[in-house]
C-alpha cells in the first residue's frame, strides 16, 4: 500500500489545487491572497492529493475576524497579543482515505507542525455541520470562543454557522493518548467491518 507523503505547497498551480480540493470539500473559497500569507502543507499518494492543511502564524486571523465585535469587547482572550497566536485552517482529507492508519499519521503530522510553530494559542475554526472536524478539535481539549453565524463583511464567504474556539499546544501534546486512543479505535471498527463483508460474502457463495 502506498504511503502518504507530505509537502509544504509553493507553485501558484498546487496552491490553487489546493484551494478547488478544500472548496470542493467543504463549499467555501478561501481567499487567494490569505492562503498565500500562509504555510500550505498537502498530503499526496503518489501524484493525487488526498488532503491538506494550513497553517496561519502572523494576524489578521480568518476566525477572528468573524467573532463580533461585542464577543470580542467581553472576553479577557481577545486582550492577549495576537502574534502569540496561530490558526489552523483549510483542514480536508479525502473521503477515499480509509484507512485508520493513513488518517492518523495525517493529525499526527499537522500536530508536529502546529507545536514545532511555537505559538502559546492555536485558535480553531470548524462548520458547525462538519462533525469529522468537530470531533478533531474535541480532542484538543479547546475553550470556545464564540459559536453562532459568522460576522460578513460584503463579500466575505463562510458558514452559514461556526464555532471558534482555541487551545494550547501543549494542551495539544497533553492529549496524545486521545489521539491514539481514537486511532486504535478506527483501526478495530475497520477490521469489525472487514469481517463482516468476508463473512456475507462467505454466505452469499455458499448458498449459490
Amino acid at each position: 500500500m502506498e504511503t502518504i507523503k507530505f509537502k509544504t505547497l509553493s507553485k501558484e498551480s498546487e496552491i490553487d489545487m489546493y484551494l478547488k480540493k478544500f472548496e470542493g470539500f467543504v463549499g467555501v473559497r478561501l481567499p487567494y491572497d490569505y492562503s498565500m500569507r500562509s504555510t500550505i502543507v498537502g498530503a499526496f499518494k503518489g501524484d493525487d492529493m488526498i488532503g491538506g492543511y494550513m497553517l496561519v502564524t502572523k494576524p489578521q486571523f480568518r476566525s477572528l475576524m468573524f467573532v463580533p465585535d461585542q464577543v470580542k469587547e467581553e472576553m479577557s482572550f481577545f486582550r492577549n497579543d495576537q502574534f502569540e497566536m496561530m490558526e489552523v485552517n483549510g483542514v480536508w482529507i479525502s473521503a477515499a482515505v480509509k484507512s485508520a492508519s493513513d488518517q492518523y499519521r495525517f493529525w499526527m503530522k499537522m500536530l508536529v507542525d502546529v507545536f514545532m510553530a511555537r505559538k502559546k494559542f492555536i485558535l480553531l475554526m470548524a462548520d458547525l455541520r462538519n462533525g469529522n472536524v468537530r470531533n478533531i478539535h474535541s480532542m484538543t481539549n479547546p475553550e470556545l470562543l464564540y459559536e453562532g453565524p459568522p460576522m460578513l463583511m460584503a463579500g466575505a464567504q463562510s458558514h452559514s454557522t461556526i464555532r471558534v474556539s482555541y487551545t494550547t499546544r501543549w494542551q495539544m501534546i497533553l492529549n496524545l493518548p486521545r489521539y491514539f486512543m481514537e486511532y486504535r479505535s478506527r483501526e478495530r471498527r475497520s477490521s469489525k467491518r472487514l469481517k463482516q463483508r468476508e463473512y456475507s460474502r462467505s454466505l452469499r457463495e455458499a448458498q449459490s
